[in-house]
Parts: C-alpha cells; sequence; structure tokens
C-alpha cells in the first residue's frame, strides 16, 4: 500500500475543511500527544497518554500527571529547573 498523504500526515483525515493554518497547529499537536515519551523512572520510550494530562508507562505501569497534549510543559520545566536552584542556594545558606 502506497503513501496516502505527502504533506498533511496525521491531518490529512480533515480534508479540505478548517483552512491550512489551523490544520498545521492541529497537526503538531496530534503528533506530540500520539507519540512515545521516555520515562522518568525506567528509562524506556513507553510512555503514552491515556487521557487529556494523564501519562502512564506501559512497562514499569506509573502513572504521571503532565500537559494536557505532551508530557512535560514548558512552565513545568521552568518550576522544576527554580525549585532546584533555590534548593541548591538553601543547601549552601545552612
Amino acid at each position: 500500500m502506497g503513501k496516502r498523504t505527502k504533506k498533511v500526515g496525521i491531518t490529512g483525515k480533515y480534508g479540505t475543511r478548517y483552512g491550512s493554518t489551523l490544520r498545521k497547529l492541529l497537526r503538531k499537536i496530534e503528533v506530540s500527544q500520539h507519540s512515545t515519551y521516555r520515562c522518568a523512572f525506567c528509562g524506556k520510550d513507553s510512555v503514552k497518554r491515556t487521557c487529556a494530562g494523564i501519562w502512564s508507562c506501559k512497562s514499569c505501569r506509573k502513572t504521571v500527571a503532565g500537559g494536557a497534549y505532551t508530557l512535560s510543559t514548558a512552565s513545568a520545566i521552568t518550576v522544576r529547573s527554580t525549585v532546584a536552584r533555590l534548593r541548591k542556594l538553601q543547601a549552601e545558606q545552612v
């Protein structure tokens, strides 16, 4: 069976509806939500989205809360680095 879509990828199911710009934005979101991510606990690429914001690893059976479309959001990464920096600062002072 040949390749069905050349440019549109997963958003080919929408046909010519909704405009090309919206379909391109939606393609980025749908590809990220259907892909597998690396588990922080076991290190395998087996974390998949269960439902909006819930991610579960198939190998170690852990469930993690994350972003709606990606495992970790940009703001979560910022908060994590800020907390780590403040903990390091506090450890140096004590």
